[in-house]
């Protein structure tokens, strides 16, 4: 450990045990809402873990699995016997290991099969090829099409990956442009902007879409793949455009014509491997699309279909299995525990108790909300992000429901929150494709920081008016809301998780462990690298980012 990252690892430390010995009363945790010690150790481990994801003394992925460990052994029925309660129950073991399997992790993993066969056989550039062909020479549709198939990729691919292939792909392409032609900057943009917007029209596009989705899951408030998709798409799409008119403005393109070769996209693999490959990917998308109510299956269940199937064909081995970013997936699964641990012992509900959120307007819930995860965003991991500030904000939004109503309810706020934590992308060290174009050559820092803080803004306020409109037309109701909805506020006894699982969803893992959901996100990736990442080290960059979808 060198000397910087030891002195990170006091000050966190020393931050978080003061945490402990904090005068809780003299701030307004009196009476009904006063904490008890169960409820302040979480408080402490909340405080170390949010220190931990900012300073990195350590990987981001190893907070989350030291968080996961210290809460068994200070909070559980099977903590150390010193750190044990008289009077108050502790949550129980088998629910904090349960956030390792939370259903929400499936639906990443199976995410990460998918994206993995397709990149192995060549899926990914073949459909590259395909897709840019409508587009032409003209540099500046070339533009728009690079941004547009970035996006379609990021929905189902992890946005480092996405954007380290496209930037490949761009590689040659950029080195014919002129010493003084502005539009090589235009494209080396193009591609981060186009993964780190596209990853947000899916739930598995991004970590903190999971994150915000298994929350509002375990709070009773089901939106399925297909609806996301519904509303998500056409927010990418109007993104998209934006972007592009924006670097079109700022990075003039001289060069009239342009030839994009893409290297091993020379024709689809016809084996029978890939075959399987692109018929499981396209049902599995279908049945995400169509949803549930026409052919029966969870959003979760339908992304194991390619674990097994892939795995009894031989499309995915050994090794392609141990090359998946199981950070991120651990990286996730601490943001869960955390939720897991401010639901049960109570916490929540005490702080919602404490502080009458529930008079406050809901444009400024709304406004307040989203800034504060755009600015946080901008300066570390976007799942980190996510894992920090949606259990609060869930907790918040079911207590001020009916306040929210006339902006959309929970669903629209939770939403919001999820695209505001990944619209941090103003500076090299945002996002892993920000860092992955910074180290081309090609892009200036303040390019970045302009189109960054636009496109944030931009997407913040397009998000609120999406949001609105949806609720006009009454897009967000469920069966579900009316009934769980209350739970969240009304629950009684603090060991006893606060939000309850729909009526259908009967399993016990799914109902304990997604609430925990509401803490992200491998955007999330080495989002870890938002710290420090040496501009002429992309291979860095790559390695470090699987946590920061």
């Amino acid at each position: 450990m060198t000397k910087a990252k030891l002195i990170k690892l006091i000050i966190a430390s020393v931050l978080a045990i003061a945490a402990l010995f904090v005068p809780y009363e003299a701030l307004g945790f009196v009476g009904d809402t006063a904490l008890n010690p169960l409820e302040i150790r979480v408080i402490a481990i909340f405080v170390m873990a949010a220190l931990f994801w900012i300073l990195q003394p350590f990987p981001i992925w190893s907070t989350s699995m030291f968080v996961i460990v210290l809460m068994i052994l200070t909070l559980s029925n099977s903590a150390l016997i010193p750190f044990r309660v008289e009077g108050v129950d502790p949550l129980k073991f088998k629910d904090i290991m349960a956030t390792f399997a939370n259903p929400i992790i499936m639906l990443f993993l199976g995410g990460f099969f998918l994206a993995s066969a397709a990149c192995k056989y060549n899926m990914d550039k073949n459909l590259a090829r395909v897709l840019l062909k409508p587009f032409g020479k003209d540099p500046k549709w070339v533009l728009l099409g690079l941004m547009i198939i970035t996006a379609v990729f990021s929905m189902f691919m992890s946005n480092t990956a996405t954007a380290a292939m496209m930037l490949a792909i761009l590689g040659p392409v950029l080195k014919l442009f002129d010493a003084n032609d502005r539009g090589k900057a235009a494209f080396a943009l193009a591609i981060p902007l186009g993964a780190n917007i596209g990853g947000m029209g899916t739930p598995i596009g991004t970590p903190p879409n999971a994150i915000a989705l298994g929350a509002l899951q375990s709070s009773g408030f089901n939106i399925s793949f297909g609806q996301w998709m519904e509303f998500g798409v056409p927010y990418v799409i109007i993104m998209m455009v934006l972007a592009w008119l924006l670097l079109l403005k700022l990075y003039p393109i001289k060069m009239k014509e342009m030839n994009l070769d893409i290297e091993g996209a020379e024709g689809f693999d016809k084996s029978p491997r890939a075959i399987i490959v692109y018929i499981t990917f396209a049902v599995c998308v279908i049945l995400w699309v169509t949803g549930s109510k026409v052919h029966g299956l969870n959003d979760n269940v339908i992304a194991m279909i390619p674990m097994a199937v892939f795995a009894l064909t031989g499309v995915i081995t050994k090794k392609d299995l141990n090359e998946m970013s199981w950070d991120v997936l651990w990286l996730v699964a601490g943001g869960f525990a955390l939720g897991l641990g401010l639901q049960q012992t109570g916490l929540a509900k005490d702080l919602i108790n404490a502080i009458p959120f529930n008079t406050w307007s809901p444009v400024v819930l709304m406004v307040g909300c989203g800034f504060i995860c755009l600015f946080m965003a901008n300066f570390m991991s976007h799942t980190s992000t996510a894992s920090l500030l949606v259990p609060i904000f869930i907790v918040v939004a079911v207590s001020c429901k009916d306040n929210l109503a006339p902006l959309g309810g929970v669903t629209s706020l939770m939403v919001a929150v999820a695209f505001a934590s990944s619209l941090g992308m103003c500076l090299p060290i945002s996002t892993p494709p920000n860092a992955l174009a910074h180290a081309t050559g090609y892009t200036d820092t303040r390019g970045m920081a302009i189109t960054g803080i636009v496109m944030g803004i931009g997407g913040l306020v397009l998000s609120w008016v999406m949001m609105f409109g949806l609720s006009k037309v009454n897009f967000f109701e469920a069966p579900a809301e009316a009934a769980a909805a209350p739970a969240a506020v009304t629950a009684p006894a603090p060991a006893a998780p606060v939000y309850a699982k729909p009526a259908e969803v009967a399993a016990p893992t799914e109902t304990i462990a997604e609430p925990a959901a509401a803490a992200e996100a491998a955007a999330p990736v080495a989002d870890s690298a938002a710290v420090a990442i040496p501009a002429d080290s992309a291979a860095k960059v790559v390695v470090t980012d699987s946590t920061a979808k």
